[in-house]
């Protein structure tokens, strides 16, 4: 049984039907890592697919409709494996659909990831993303600037707005750790669904947190940095631009337990 799979509305999809959607970039999409044909935090995903098709094409599929078309890759791959569900718009870019122009659901499947091992050190660049609590598609800046920064020696790259304020990565959300209480940074950015997991966990098991706005100049005063994604809810950062970040493996590993603390559901 192959890891990849690649469907559209629930069906294999055929080199036809792909064609047009290589050249698109019109589209948004939600990353999920499965575990035993199950995953975590699949209201986060559903709310974010369903709030990102209002955004984009003024109206959402079912959840119901979404469920099946992960169920129908779930069920010809793997029990582990990692998948993208992209929803788009038939009539493709540049064109103004109607209501009666439904979204459809392409789902691709691969082998199941658990991301970088870190510590990781981020270059930190100027940049703020367009529509940036929507994970849309062709967005090419990101991979520029990873680029770049690995250019520079760094691994991976980290935004600042215009007001200097720490955002997210370029695939990652923040968290610091200030000694007592995880710290998540305030600026326009995309709700991650693995931070909303951690978060919410968090609460319940009595974990202090706080929003705050973090520039660089507030670094030095923070007692560990992560990252985080639908890989892993945690990889160690060890320094920002020039700012060095101290090891915290008790902050690690309490948000991998906040994180297997989500329990896994089928779709």
């Amino acid at each position: 049984m192959t890891s990849f799979v690649v469907q559209r509305n629930g069906r294999p999809a055929t080199a036809e039907e792909l064609a047009p959607l290589a050249f698109a970039g019109y589209a948004h999409f939600t990353a999920v890592q499965v575990r035993g044909g199950r995953v975590r935090g699949l209201d986060l995903h559903l709310e974010r697919l369903r709030s990102a098709s209002v955004e984009l094409f003024g109206q959402a599929l079912p959840d119901d409709r979404v469920r099946s078309c992960l169920r129908a890759a779930l069920d010809a791959g793997p029990a582990d494996l990692s998948l993208m569900a992209t929803v788009y718009s038939p009539s493709g870019e540049f064109t103004v659909a109607g209501p009666e122009v439904e979204p459809e659901v392409l789902v691709r499947t691969g082998p199941a990831a658990s991301g970088p091992q870190g510590p990781l050190t981020l270059a930190t660049v100027e940049h703020e993303r367009v529509l940036p609590a929507v994970k849309h598609v062709g967005e090419m800046a990101k991979t520029y600037f990873l680029r770049q920064a690995v250019g520079q020696g760094f691994d991976d790259a980290a935004f600042v707005d215009r007001r200097g304020r720490l955002s997210e990565g370029s695939i990652w959300n923040l968290a610091f750790w200030d000694g007592t209480a995880v710290v998540w940074p305030v600026a326009e950015m995309l709700g991650g669904t693995t931070m909303g997991i951690v978060r919410r966990q968090l609460d319940r098991m009595g974990v202090p947190q706080r929003v705050q706005e973090v520039t660089l100049a507030d670094l030095p005063a923070m007692a560990g940095g992560v990252v985080m994604n639908s890989w892993t809810p945690g990889v160690a950062v060890h320094r920002i631009g020039s700012a060095p970040l101290p090891e915290a493996p008790s902050f690690y590993a309490l948000l991998h337990r906040a994180y297997q603390a989500e329990p896994l559901t089928s779709p």
